[in-house]
């Protein structure tokens, strides 16, 4: 089982640790620029684009769980209506996002508390980056796809290839070119449609069976599209409590002045670079998951999920140290404005302490994606936003500070990971509670000797 775990997980590692080292050069770029306000910029335009895009990252999860199941089926038919359902929403859905970019850039300014130097940049790295929408939202479909199908390997390989191609823009537009902010929006556009090219690519070259289109009055059945939309209606409501936490804490930072929203925004990427890795054994877990639901094998459910902790563990403490004793000289890498370094001296015990009190709530997003457990995922993010995120940071604002924005953070990911586990009883390890997809359990209910079939005849 640990081979199963790696063999998901490695991948996912590689290619996730780019995600965090691509925002750690968006900001070394920008950082070493004359003004302050091109991390604001940035930091501001990628949180709009984070409330807009994360909004649907229903489209990547609910396909891995979904693709996950009906592979542990043995469903081939089931796993190519999942990807070409959740193709149709997320071109519907970019589309949308591209009718409506003037609103949604006058909203979100009207919002985020920015300065007028890094709001006027933040707005023109809007109006660029925004027209990656289509490529963007097609990658969820399709990266989720890839990994329900037990395939982490072709994901890694697309965002290899966009993130790289990223980090190589950003040098060549605003290093050489001199393009400052403007030059990050651009060469993000540029990588996902070219990280697009390659996935549509890789699923030609090994899934060619996908690509028989099932009728649209198939695809918009409706027994299937309504459990395909609840599931999707509750992780996009989990999913916007958690942009809600993220873009709140961004607008507080950028209201107590340009040098702690510096501050906030470079620490984060502690964070962020922990979540990262981890996240590449909750993708493990979504998989594995998936597949064993869908096979209803109850006892290898329970000794994957053990394992999975057992990883995510050892995983944070060496975290936790580095962070302990390098902060200092990790930020220095990062920016080398005085002010802003010297400002975030009092705030490196939070960047310490996150990597060991998150990963259980990393861990459990996985599987109950994997499980397809939406509802649980929707009840307990909402109670630790509603009743501990906001009601912390409200009450120790006044003395705490700046503070109160890491202490709410910290037990709000505490809140998330105890809450799922908790619950894991009642939405993960009785059946009855995972997908309720009517075809789905029909192919389940007669048997599991197929498990993994649907894989092999889609690649004929």
């Amino acid at each position: 089982m640990h081979r199963k775990i790696l063999r998901l997980a490695l991948p996912n590692i590689i290619s996730n640790i780019t995600v965090p080292l691509l925002g750690l050069v968006d900001l070394a770029v920008v950082g070493h620029l004359e003004g302050v306000w091109f991390i604001g910029a940035v930091a501001l335009g990628g949180t709009i684009f984070n409330f807009v895009y994360w909004s649907f990252g229903f489209l990547r999860m609910s396909t891995s769980g979904l693709a996950a199941q009906h592979y542990g089926a043995g469903d081939d038919k089931g796993a190519r209506e999942v990807l070409q359902r959740a193709l149709l929403t997320a071109l519907t859905a970019a589309t949308l996002i591209l009718l409506l970019q003037v609103p949604i850039e006058r909203i979100s300014f009207y919002l985020l508390d920015g300065s007028e130097k890094t709001e006027h940049f933040a707005s023109r790295y809007f109006y660029i980056r925004v027209w990656a929408a289509p490529a963007t939202l097609m990658l969820y479909a399709l990266n989720g796809w890839f990994l329900g199908m037990q395939n982490a390997r072709y994901p890694m390989i697309i965002t290899l290839v966009i993130n790289l191609l990223n980090i190589l823009f950003d040098l060549l537009f605003v290093l050489g070119l001199h393009m400052n902010s403007d030059g990050v929006a651009l060469g993000t556009l540029l990588a996902n449609y070219a990280g697009l090219a390659v996935a549509l690519w890789l699923l030609h070259h090994r899934y060619p069976g996908v690509f028989r289109l099932l009728p649209l009055q198939h695809l918009l059945n409706p027994a299937p599209l309504k459990a395909f939309f609840r599931i999707n209606l509750d992780i996009f409501l989990r999913t916007l409590c958690l942009i809600l936490v993220f873009t709140f804490f961004t607008a507080r930072s950028a209201a107590h002045g340009d040098i702690l929203l510096a501050v906030n925004t470079l620490l984060l990427q502690f964070f962020t670079f922990f979540a990262f890795f981890l996240d590449g054994f909750a993708y493990a877990a979504e998989a594995l998951t998936g597949r064993y639901i869908g096979a209803r094998d109850l006892s290898r459910l329970r000794y994957v999920v053990r394992l999975l902790f057992l990883w995510g563990l050892l995983l944070s403490i060496p975290f936790s140290l580095a962070y302990l004793i390098g902060a200092g000289p990790i930020l220095s890498l990062l920016t080398d404005n005085r002010e802003v370094l010297e400002a975030a001296r009092p705030y490196y015990p939070w960047a310490v302490l996150i990597p060991l009190i998150s990963f259980p709530a990393f861990l459990w997003d996985g599987i109950y994606i994997g499980a397809t457990s939406s509802a649980g995922m929707r009840n307990t993010m909402i109670f630790s936003t509603l009743v501990i995120f906001f009601p912390t940071w409200a009450l120790t604002r006044e003395p705490l500070g700046n503070h109160s924005l890491w202490l709410a953070l910290v037990l709000f990911l505490i809140s998330r990971g105890v809450t799922m586990g908790l619950l894991a009883k009642r939405y993960i390890f009785t059946f009855s509670n995972a997908n309720h997809d009517a075809h789905h359990q029909r192919d389940r209910d007669r048997g599991t000797d197929r498990a993994g079939t649907g894989s092999r005849q889609l690649s004929q």
